[in-house]
């Protein structure tokens, strides 16, 4: 199954979905092993250390620093991996609302973990988007 790569047909589709909950960065040694108690949304091995990024709950019950308070907002169209400028056109919106983005491109979809505070704000300038593809 092949994902959308139209631009417009993204935007327009692109539906935002904000996920419940608050969800933190955190890195971990390179050489240890993923805690049992940690259910991770994302993993990521760098040269520096293995990222982990997990529901804040779990971060603070296993004494973990974390980093980056955030909302994780999902775009649910079907995007194909090789679509391009997609999250480019969402994150300079973004960026001129004044406001930071991780993105991460999973098989089907692409997620947008948002500051905590500013969520809401991502997620009309999301809407807005979509509504102006539409006309």
């Amino acid at each position: 199954m092949t994902g959308e790569r139209d631009l417009n047909a993204l935007l327009r589709d692109m539906k935002p979905d904000r996920r419940p909950g608050i969800f933190v960065f955190c890195t971990i040694p390179t050489d240890q092993l993923i805690p049992a108690a940690l259910s991770p949304l994302l993993t990521f091995r760098e040269q520096e250390g293995t990222t982990l990024v997990i529901p804040r709950e779990q971060a603070e019950a296993a004494g973990l620093c974390y980093a980056f308070a955030s909302s994780l907002i999902t775009l649910t169209v079907h995007s194909a991996l090789d679509a391009v400028g997609f999250l480019a056109t969402i994150t300079a919106r973004l960026a001129t609302a004044g406001i930071s983005v991780n993105a991460v491109s999973a098989f089907h979809h692409d997620h947008l973990f948002v500051p905590a505070d500013r969520a809401d704000d991502a997620m009309a300038v999301l809407q807005e988007m979509s509504k102006a593809t539409h006309s």
